[in-house]
Formats: structure tokens, sequence, C-alpha cells
């Protein structure tokens, strides 16, 4: 069963889902649940709404929602990727679905994928109304921003400095493709790794493209996101068990080394999965990894909420 929900956030409200069992509880009982944090500039309908059903199949009430500034969901400027605002995004996400009728407050995990994963995880450390935490293919914007900067990060900052004076000057905000549009455009820029090309099959075909989804990022965000650690002090704060799900195809993304890097800073870590087989992107949608995922996220939520 699926609901379609408003969370209030402040000034806005962000859109989301709920997937429910389609057998309830009995009266007196009430529904373990799971709070979906997706990848960034994804929306409800794609990655999210492929494990909160499948959840739901299984037993778990599963919410998944726009992030502010993307999707349905409200804010201005639109196309923001703030990793901060992503975090509290899930933390008003809790407030509003541990107040719905038939779901039990006190059994509310999260999972988190891909950036979300990160976003996930640095919510968990100081929001512990979050009693698990699941990760698919996790990881850091941070440490993947600060790779990007081809003279480093500090010269990255100063060139992004530089960038919004230019910005405010003008009074044109700027924004950036995750992506190329095209196998076409990669090719012409000289891309071939597998990895993009599976994302540019994933988020810019009818296969995972969805009409919510600019699929670009402001590029004010940028600064944000370099100089974030979704990991920091998770070995003081993170207490809840840890269920970690990765690619056995280790590709270009680094969601293996961060995943490996979460598992061993993490102090209550449970369950380490790795898909033989699976390319990170593939985690998305391919019916017989995100099964074999699911069914292993399942018994963890089980068993731990």
């Amino acid at each position: 069963m699926l609901q379609h929900l408003t969370i209030p956030r402040g000034p806005i409200e962000l859109a989301a889902d709920l997937y429910l069992p389609d057998s309830l509880p009995a009266e007196g009982s009430a529904l373990r649940a799971v709070v979906l944090s997706t990848p960034g500039s994804s929306v409800k309908e794609q990655i999210g709404a492929n494990y909160a059903a499948r959840l739901a199949a299984r037993g778990i009430a599963a919410l998944v929602f726009d992030p502010a500034h993307q999707g349905q969901s409200g804010g201005q400027p639109r196309d923001l990727e703030d990793p901060y605002r992503r975090g509290e995004d899930i933390s008003y996400a809790i407030d509003t679905l541990g107040t719905l009728p038939g779901i039990d407050p006190q059994r509310i995990g999260v999972l988190g994928i891909c950036a979300g994963g990160g976003y996930a995880v640095h919510t968990a450390r100081t929001d512990h109304r979050i009693k698990a935490v699941g990760t698919v293919v996790p990881g850091n914007m941070g440490t993947s921003f600060r790779g990007f900067q081809p003279d480093g990060p500090a010269a990255g900052l100063d060139a992004m400095a530089e960038a919004r004076t230019e910005e405010n000057r003008t009074g044109e905000l700027t924004r950036e493709n995750w992506l190329p549009d095209t196998l076409e455009d990669a090719a012409a820029a000289g891309v071939t790794d597998l990895d993009t090309t599976q994302a540019i099959t994933y988020y810019r075909t009818e296969r995972g493209g969805s009409e919510h989804s600019t699929n670009r990022r402001l590029s004010r965000g940028d600064a944000l996101l370099l100089g974030y650690d979704a990991f920091h002090l998770v070995d003081q704060l993170m207490t809840q068990p840890l269920q970690v799900v990765l690619a056995g195809r280790i590709g270009t993304t680094g969601s293996y080394e961060s995943g490996m890097q979460l598992w061993k800073l993490a102090p209550n870590p449970v369950d380490l999965m790795v898909v033989e087989g699976a390319g990170h992107y593939e985690m998305y949608d391919v019916p017989e990894y995100v099964d074999a995922a699911v069914d292993r996220l399942a018994g963890f939520y089980t068993d731990h909420l």
C-alpha cells in the first residue's frame, strides 16, 4: 500500500511516500519502520522506491521523501545539495513518521543509499530516535568532493569563493551536471569508465530517469560538500547497530572503500554483506541484486527494531 504524505519542515514541506505492508498488524500492535535517505539529487520515485516497496513487501513500513530544494519538495533555491540539510530532512521525516497511527515510534530505523548512506550515518550519530542503521553502497560526499579538486581542496574553495562573488554580482546561479547527459557526451569528454556509463544509463534514460529530477546541483552547495565528513565522530556517537551492503565489483565511486571505513569505525557493526558481481549503480534497480540486499536488510531490521 502506498500513501502520499507531506512532511512539515519549518517554513516548507517535503513530499513523501509511505509504503505499507499489505497486511497491517493486529489491533494493539504497531509496525517497525524505516526512513530512506537516497542518493544525491535523486527523488523518491527512483532508487528509494525500489527499496521501500520491497521492505514493505517484507513487513516493514518504509518512508521515502524528496530532499528539501529538490523534486516535489519545497525550498529555494532549487537543486541545492546541502549535506547538513539532507541530514535534517531525515530528522523531520522521523518527526512525522513517529506520529502516524500504526507506526511504533520506538522502532524506527534508517536506510541510506550511496550519498544518502553518508547522510543517514551522519544523522544517526546525534538523532538516537534512529534505532538501527542500514546502508547500501554508502558514500562519503566530503571525501568524494575533496578528491574531485585537481589542485586540492583549499584551491577548490578559493575558486568557489570567486565564483560565488561573481554570482552575487550578476544574480545568476550556476548549476552543474552530476553526469554527462548522454553516453555520446561522455565519450566526447573522454569519460569511459564503467561506473559512469552505468550511472548515465540509469539516470538519463527511461530506466531510472524521473520528470521530477533535474539531476543537476547548485554549484554554491559544492563548498558545503567539500568541507563535509559524513563519518565524523561515528566511532564515538553512532552506537546503533549497523548493516553495510556493498557492491562486489569495486569501481570508481569510492563506495566500497567508504563502506569498509564505516564498518571499521562503527562501535556496533552487526553485518557486512558484499553482493558479488554487482556494480555500484546496479545496486539501484537490478532485481537480483536489490532483492538480495533487501532480504538481508529486512532480517537486520527485524532483529534490531
